[in-house]
């Protein structure tokens, strides 16, 4: 993968911004990266599914909604691998699953996500993927803001691999991972 052409390819799509942002967990920040604006943008896809497709091997892919999905789904254009969504919570209508797709029981799954920061909604998934039986022990993400979401993951027996980290991100620039 060519780390320079994504950190750019992000840049570019306006992804990474400054300012002082609530995050999703609570905290604040003097950055954000907007993960609608690279998730919608094809030149970002395609490099996201090809650094993703050289790391999932023939597993089947999970994606974490809402985020995960458009870049799970490229992926698996991109490999041929299946893969199972992981709801937030499991629908209230319909079939009221909270995978959806085809899982197979001990089927190993390779969870993609957009960014960690304290990978709750990772483990989340992993949880839920793991309920309905699979097995997961990676989780892949374009972006690890670098707040403890490897550490919390690793007390679920779950590797983080992150194609980027904040430090890689904000190198070149007046800001700096809180």
């Amino acid at each position: 993968m060519d780390t320079q052409a994504l950190i750019d390819a992000l840049r570019d799509a306006d992804a990474v911004r400054f300012g002082e942002f609530e995050l999703s967990h609570g905290g604040t920040s003097n950055y954000y990266i907007d993960k609608y604006l690279f998730e919608t943008s094809p030149d970002c896809l395609a490099l996201i599914a090809d650094a993703f497709a050289e790391r999932v091997g023939d597993a089947k892919l999970g994606g974490v909604a809402l985020g995960g999905v458009p870049l799970t789904a490229v992926t698996s254009v991109e490999t041929g691998n299946p893969y199972v969504i992981a709801r937030k919570q499991a629908k209230e209508y319909g079939t009221g699953n909270r995978i959806e797709g085809e899982l197979t029981e001990g089927e190993e799954v390779v969870v993609l996500e957009d960014i960690a920061t304290t990978g709750q909604s990772a483990i989340d998934a992993v949880e839920a993927l793991r309920e309905a039986g699979a097995v997961v022990d990676r989780v892949l993400v374009v972006v690890d803001r670098e707040e403890g979401a490897r550490e919390n993951l690793a007390e679920h027996d779950v590797e983080l691999e992150s194609l980027l980290t904040a430090s890689d991100l904000l190198a070149d620039t007046d800001h700096v991972p809180e």
